[in-house]
C-alpha cells in the first residue's frame, strides 16, 4: 500500500529520467518488462520531447553490450533499463566489461517494493549489489522515494567525477509499486522529432614539441596498448623513439610506427647488438606473449603514463613507474638517438615485408592476410573482436602515415561475448561507417546482436566473419602442441576447437542482413570498397588446419630479415 504523501511510480520515474538526462545521458537501451513500465514510459515522453534516444532489444545481454558500444563512442554515459529478475544478470557480463575498461554505463534496474521481497513474489530477487565490486555505485530506491540525489550520485560515479575514482558502470535499482502505467487520459507529448546526438569526429593526431636536446640519449620504447590514444604517438615522434602500437591504441600510426614489433622484440633483448633499455608504456598492452614478456623484465625500466585513475590494475600490482606529467615522463624516457631509431625503423620495414612475401605466397585466405586487409580498407570506425581478429591485425596490419579510423575493442576482459551488439552500439552512437572484424565462435556467440526490432534503428555496419569452422586462436596456443603430439587424440580439437558447420548465410537471413562469401584477399578488398548502407555480413571462409605452421613460416621469415638489417647495421 502506498504511504500517503510519496511519489507514483511514473511521477518518480519521470524525476529520474530528469536527472539523467540533467546528468548527460542521450543514449538508452531498453528491454521490455512490465515492473520497469513507469521508466519506459517516461523515457518515451522523453524521446517524444526530442531529449533522448532510445532502443529496444528483447535480449538484455544484448542490450548492456549495445548500451557499452554506445557509451564507447560518444564518450558520454549510457544506460540500459530492465525489468526485475534474471533480466538484471543478464547485464554482468557487459558490466564486468565497463568494470576494467572504464566506461560510464548506466543500469537501471526496476524491482519490486520492500513488501514483496521475501514473500516469493513472482521475479523478486536481491539485485542491489548483485554486480558487486564491478560497478562504482549502487544503490537502492524504494518505491515511491524521490530518486533525484540517487541519480546525480551515480552519474558523478559513472562519469570519475568522485575523487581517485576512474569511470565505469553504476546500479540504480529503481522499486516500483503498482500502477505502472499512466494515468488515465495521459498521453506522450507532441512528438517534436528524434534526437540526434553524436560527438566522434574522428581519429585526430596531435602534435607536440620536439624532446628537448638536453635530454639523455636512450634506446627507450614506446609501448602503445589498448586506449593509449594520439598521445603515445605524439610522445614518440617528439622524442625520436619508436613506436609500438597496438591496433586498439589509436596510435599505430606516424614515421615512428612499426608494424609486426612483436615478431621483433628478440633482435633488440639482452645480449643483441642493441638492446633496448628502457620502456614506456601508454594504454594496456595486453595482445602478445613477447610484449608481456618485456614487460615482465626486472632488469628493464618501465614507465606508465598515467595523467588520470585508471580501471584495469590495482596500484602497487604492476612494477612500473608512474607518471601524469608528460614533462616528468620525457625526464625518464629520454631521447633517441638516430641509430636507434633508424634501426627499428628499417628492421621493421624488412619485417613488413618479409610478412607480407609470406602471405602473398598463400593462395587461400588465412587470419593475418584478413586482418591486414580490414586494416587498410577500413574508414570510419573499426571494431575488433578478441581472439585472433585483433591479433591478426597487430601482426599483420601495416602502420599508415595518419590513422584511418577510430579503433575499438572490448579489452577489459577480453571476453567474446556481446561482440556485434557492442558493435551496433559503437556504429549508432557516432552515425559513421562502422566495420567489424570478428571470428566464427565469436560472432555465433552473439547471434542474437543481429535481431533489431521492426521500426528500430539499423547501423551502417559491415560485420566481417573469419570463417574456420572453430577457435583457431587454440592451434596458435600450447593446446595447438598437445593436438600435435596427438596423445589425446581428438580432446583438443573438441573441447578448444569446438568444430561446428552453422550456415552463416542463412543465418544472415534469417535477420535480415545481406550475406557475401569470399574465399581470396583479393575479393575481400573488392567487397569492403563497395558502399556501406546499412548491415551486411562478408563471410570469409578459411581453413585453420594450417595456421599454426603459417605462423611458423611468418616468425622464421620475419626474425632473418631482421637479423639481416642489424648485422649490416
Amino acid at each position: 500500500m502506498t504511504s500517503q504523501g510519496s511519489l507514483s511510480s511514473l511521477a518518480a520515474a519521470r524525476i529520474a529520467v530528469k536527472a539523467l538526462l540533467d546528468g548527460g545521458v542521450r543514449h538508452v537501451v531498453v528491454s521490455p518488462g512490465s515492473r520497469s513500465a513507469p521508466m519506459a514510459y517516461a523515457l518515451a515522453e522523453a524521446e517524444a520531447a526530442g531529449n533522448v534516444r532510445l532502443l529496444v532489444r528483447i535480449d538484455e545481454r544484448s542490450a548492456g553490450f549495445t548500451a557499452l558500444g554506445l557509451a564507447l563512442s560518444t564518450g558520454a554515459p549510457a544506460a540500459v533499463l530492465t525489468t526485475s529478475g534474471t533480466a538484471v544478470g543478464n547485464l554482468l557480463p557487459a558490466v564486468m566489461e565497463a568494470n576494467h575498461a572504464a566506461v560510464p554505463l548506466l543500469v537501471l534496474s526496476a524491482d519490486r517494493p520492500a513488501e514483496l521481497h521475501g514473500t516469493g513474489a513472482n521475479q523478486t530477487t536481491i539485485q542491489l549489489d548483485l554486480f558487486g565490486e564491478h560497478v562504482r555505485f549502487a544503490v537502492d530506491i524504494a518505491a515511491g522515494s524521490n530518486p533525484k540525489r540517487a541519480v546525480e550520485t551515480a552519474i558523478y560515479a559513472a562519469t570519475g567525477a568522485l575523487e581517485d575514482t576512474p569511470p565505469g558502470p553504476v546500479q540504480l535499482n529503481l522499486a516500483f509499486r503498482e500502477p505502472l502505467v499512466p494515468e488515465p487520459g495521459e498521453s506522450l507529448p507532441v512528438t517534436q522529432g528524434r534526437g540526434v546526438f553524436h560527438y566522434d569526429s574522428g581519429p585526430q593526431p596531435l602534435s607536440m614539441s620536439p624532446a628537448p636536446a638536453e635530454l639523455a640519449e636512450r634506446r627507450t620504447v614506446v609501448l602503445a596498448g589498448h586506449d593509449a590514444g594520439p598521445v603515445a604517438e605524439a610522445f614518440a615522434r617528439a622524442h625520436g623513439l619508436p613506436l609500438l602500437a597496438e591496433p586498439s591504441s589509436n596510435a599505430r600510426f606516424g614515421p615512428n610506427a612499426v608494424g609486426p614489433y612483436s615478431l621483433m622484440l628478440e633482435n633488440f633483448g639482452p645480449g643483441s647488438v642493441l638492446p633496448i633499455e628502457r620502456v614506456v608504456v601508454f594504454g594496456r598492452p595486453t595482445l602478445s606473449r613477447p610484449v608481456a614478456a618485456l614487460l615482465a623484465r626486472e632488469d628493464l625500466p618501465a614507465a606508465m603514463y598515467e595523467p588520470v585513475p585508471v580501471a584495469w590494475y590495482e596500484h602497487g600490482r604492476r612494477r612500473e613507474e608512474r607518471f601524469d606529467s608528460l614533462t616528468e615522463l620525457a625526464g625518464f624516457a629520454g631521447r633517441g638517438s638516430a641509430e636507434w631509431l633508424d634501426a627499428w625503423l628499417l628492421s621493421g620495414a624488412a619485417a613488413q615485408h618479409a610478412l607480407d612475401g609470406v602471405l602473398e605466397a598463400e593462395q587461400a585466405a588465412n587470419g593475418p592476410a584478413v586482418g591486414a586487409t580490414v586494416w587498410k580498407h577500413a574508414r570510419g570506425q573499426l571494431v575488433l573482436g578478441s581472439s585472433n581478429g585483433i591479433r591478426d591485425v597487430d601482426l599483420a596490419g601495416q602502420p599508415g602515415p595518419e590513422p584511418l579510423a577510430t579503433v575499438f575493442a572490448n579489452r577489459g576482459l577480453a571476453g567474446i561475448d556481446g561482440t556485434t551488439s557492442t558493435a551496433t552500439g559503437i556504429a549508432l552512437g557516432a552515425a559513421r561507417e562502422t566495420t567489424l572484424l570478428l571470428g566464427d565462435v565469436t560472432f555465433l556467440h552473439d547471434a542474437g546482436g543481429l535481431l533489431l526490432g521492426d521500426g528500430e534503428p539499423g547501423p551502417d555496419l559491415r560485420i566481417v566473419v573469419l570463417n574456420d569452422s572453430g577457435g583457431g586462436i587454440f592451434g596458435l596456443l600450447e593446446h595447438g602442441k598437445v593436438e600435435d603430439d596427438g596423445g589425446y587424440g581428438t580432446a583438443v580439437e573438441r573441447l578448444f576447437g569446438t568444430p561446428h558447420s552453422v550456415d552463416i548465410s542463412a543465418l544472415a537471413a534469417a535477420y535480415g542482413v545481406g550475406h557475401t562469401s569470399v574465399r581470396t584477399t583479393a575479393e575481400l578488398a573488392t567487397a569492403l570498397s563497395a558502399p556501406l548502407k546499412g548491415r551486411s555480413i562478408v563471410e570469409v571462409r578459411t581453413d585453420r588446419s594450417g595456421l599454426r605452421p603459417l605462423h611458423a613460416r611468418i616468425k622464421a621469415s620475419v626474425g632473418a630479415a631482421v637479423s639481416q638489417v642489424l648485422l649490416g647495421a
